[in-house]
């Protein structure tokens, strides 16, 4: 991973400002870093590489979605089953 990655890592306290979506309203921001977030880890598990670049998607959605939408999943994994609770 580049030095300059890991410098932003390291720096991170928010999610920056995203031009793609200008509004107070950040809920399609969230759902859209989710979604870069699995297929950053999807692309790279596939090509054998490192997936820690895919960590700034990660903190990002974590930061900018509820606490609700990003807990459940971490907190019960074994409830979901192709994206169905049992």
């Amino acid at each position: 991973m580049s030095q300059d990655m890991k410098e932003k890592l390291e720096k991170y306290r928010t999610a920056p400002f995203d031009a793609r979506f200008p509004n107070q309203n950040q809920t399609r921001n969230c759902w859209q870093n989710y979604l870069d977030f699995h297929r950053c880890q999807k692309a790279l598990t596939t090509k054998g590489t490192d997936v820690t670049p895919c960590d700034w998607y990660l903190r990002v959605y974590k930061s900018l979605c509820p606490v609700s939408w990003v807990g459940i999943r971490s907190i019960y994994p074994s409830l979901y089953v192709y994206n169905k609770i049992v």
